[in-house]
Formats: C-alpha cells, structure tokens, sequence
C-alpha cells in the first residue's frame, strides 16, 4: 500500500518517530534517513495496521510531490471506480443493483423462488439479515487482525509472542497486556491501544 487516508504512525526499529497525517509523518521520517541513512524506517496505517510504502528518494519536496500524486491517482480512482471495470451484466446499474453468478441446488431455488417477491428480494434479505448478525463478530475479527498484523511486523520474535497472540483472539486483555509488558515502550504501548479496540469491538 502506497498512501493513507488513516493517519500513520512511524518506527524506526522499534521506536516510535512521528503519528498523524501521512505527509508529515514522512516529513519526519525523510529528516531521519537523512541523517542516518542507514536507518529503517516502518510506517503504518493507524487503523489497519497495514504498511505504508514511501518513497523517500529525492529532497523533501520531491517526497511530498510524490505523495501528493498517489494521492490524486487515489482519489481519480475512487470517484470513478467503472473506469476499470468492465461493462456490467444484467442487474439495475442505476440502483445499484449488479447482475452476478449464484449457483445453488434445485429445493434452494425453489424455496427462494416461493418467497414474497421472488429470488433476488429473498436472497437480500437474506444477506442483510447476515450482515446484522455478524456485524459486532465481524467488528472483533478485523480488529483483532489489525493488532495482529502490528504485532508480527515489529514483535514477531519478541518473547511471549505466541502466547500473546494466543491471548489477543481468545479475548483475554489482562493476559495480553501482562504478556507484552516486557516489551519495547513505543511498540507496546502502540499494541494497547490496537488491543484496546480488539477487547473493545
């Protein structure tokens, strides 16, 4: 992933450098690989945990210019997603609605078939009915691969690291942060506020 929308955070090793919006974060960053290029530097979405890639070749300037042109190609993208995409089937594209696939055994569709307002309105609520019920299970989940997906990119072989992961989908807060106290200030401290949401979720 090349540019965020979320604010970021920055390591270098494992200490923590600048958090806010992408720009200045690099900014930041940019200054510290100038200073010591051999320095390795891990930037983060704040919410997905996911790694930001940045481009820091060049003056301050030129990684600015660079971010802001992934961001416009971003943003491009965005608010056209159908330049991609090829030509829609059958459906009712201005509601919406798109046309696709949906293989199913015979007494399915006949049970479908026999609802008020046919297969596809079946079928929706169908959807929305699971949706509803998985919503807060599914909230649970991503957090829990957000703090996840962090704690394997800079603590994957710090001690108690199985265990701790073992806590974090089981659920147990206590556990997780007694596991983790023993590790670096800035990484630990950011894993308990990603935990956080996980036990909150």
């Amino acid at each position: 992933m090349s540019t965020s929308t979320n604010p970021v955070i920055a390591f270098a090793g494992a200490h923590r450098i600048a958090a806010g919006q992408l720009a200045l974060v690099a900014l930041k960053a940019k200054e510290l690989l100038d200073r010591n290029d051999n320095a390795t530097i891990l930037i983060f979405d704040d919410l997905t945990s996911e790694q930001v890639e940045v481009d820091f070749r060049g003056s301050a300037e030129q990684v600015l210019q660079r971010l802001a042109a992934d961001d416009a190609a971003s943003t491009a993208s965005e608010e056209n997603p159908d330049s991609h995409e090829p030509a829609r089937g059958p459906g009712r594209p201005k509601l919406g609605v798109v046309g696709r696939e949906v293989t199913l055994l015979p007494r399915h569709w006949d049970w479908l078939n026999a609802q008020a307002g046919g297969a596809s309105v079946a079928l929706r609520k169908l959807v929305e009915d699971a949706r509803r019920h998985s919503e807060q299970r599914d909230q649970l989940r991503r957090a829990q691969e957000y703090a996840y997906r962090f704690m394997s990119a800079m603590a994957g072989n710090s001690v108690n690291f199985e265990e701790a992961a073992r806590a974090l989908f089981a659920g147990d807060l206590a556990g997780f942060e007694l596991l983790i106290e023993a590790w670096t200030p800035d990484v630990r401290d950011h894993l308990k506020v990603l935990a956080t949401r996980a036990f909150a979720a």
